[in-house]
């Protein structure tokens, strides 16, 4: 295990023979250990510590940026990359602290399943940047969202007035109730590295609003002929994690179920 992210960052990159996206150096470094954390964000994590170095140490960082969230080792064979990422001279070259998006969207979840969840009205919705990271629970997110039959789309919602959570909750007793398995979100909060969730100032330009709804409607739509989710969009997805008291409900049923059997043995 390596002493600082910074550190695990480069074990990633040196044994990779390809520049790699900041999430998955996350992956990689979580996957096989080269550093531990409890933080609920570690691709941003990644992603500062990469734009900070490459921002403030210039040519002495050991990084180098090959394209929008892309990064690579400096070296002959990043330099290379580099080359044919290299902006013409007539467009301007973007600051590393300007390269996130002002998208207005900094967090997802695809596809999420219903009976994954405790439906009350205070209800908690888990999910993970990475499946080793913290959860975050994201019942109090503000945003829109999807209800699908399967993957047939049957409703689409706004989350304002009431959190996420409760405007889901409300679906699974109303007209709908019976209509969806599977929802999708989309995240105007932005989530801390203590995992919780905040408001951010709102600092959008017209290209970034666009690039967004282009975003969210090939999420939604997923059309065979698109191949990413849109420019400028680099709201983080994450993944579904079970609500801890149905995990704790199955451990309760599968000691009855071994009690039984015991007894039935005997």
């Amino acid at each position: 295990m390596e002493k600082s992210w910074k550190e695990a960052i480069k074990r990633v990159l040196k044994e990779s023979d390809v520049p790699l996206h900041y999430t998955e150096i996350s992956d990689h470094i979580l996957a096989r250990g080269y550093y531990a954390t409890d933080g609920a964000t570690p691709a941003a994590t990644v992603n500062a510590q990469l734009s900070s170095s490459v921002k403030h140490d210039g040519e002495k960082s050991p990084f180098i940026r090959v394209g929008k969230g892309i990064f690579a080792l400096r070296g002959v064979a990043a330099t290379a990359v580099a080359l044919l990422h290299e902006p013409k001279a007539e467009t301007p070259v973007v600051e590393a602290d300007e390269e996130s998006s002002d998208s207005i969207i900094h967090s997802f979840g695809m596809y999420w399943q219903r009976d994954l969840v405790v439906w009350r009205s205070d209800l908690k919705m888990f999910g993970k940047q990475q499946a080793l990271s913290k959860p975050v629970n994201f019942g109090k997110q503000k945003g829109i969202y999807i209800l699908y039959d399967h993957h047939t789309v049957v409703y689409v919602g706004r989350a304002i007035d009431r959190p996420l959570g409760k405007r889901l909750h409300e679906h699974t007793v109303d007209r709908l109730g019976s209509r969806w398995n599977l929802f999708s979100w989309f995240g105007l909060l932005d989530v801390t590295q203590e995992g919780n969730l905040r408001e951010s100032p709102f600092n959008s330009s017209l290209a970034a609003l666009v690039a967004t709804l282009e975003a969210l409607l090939i999420e939604s739509l997923e059309p065979p002929q698109n191949r990413k989710r849109g420019d400028d969009f680099s709201a983080i997805e994450y993944i579904q994690d079970i609500d801890p008291e149905l995990k704790e409900r199955e451990i309760q049923n599968t000691l009855r179920s071994i009690e039984q059997k015991m007894r039935g043995g005997a």
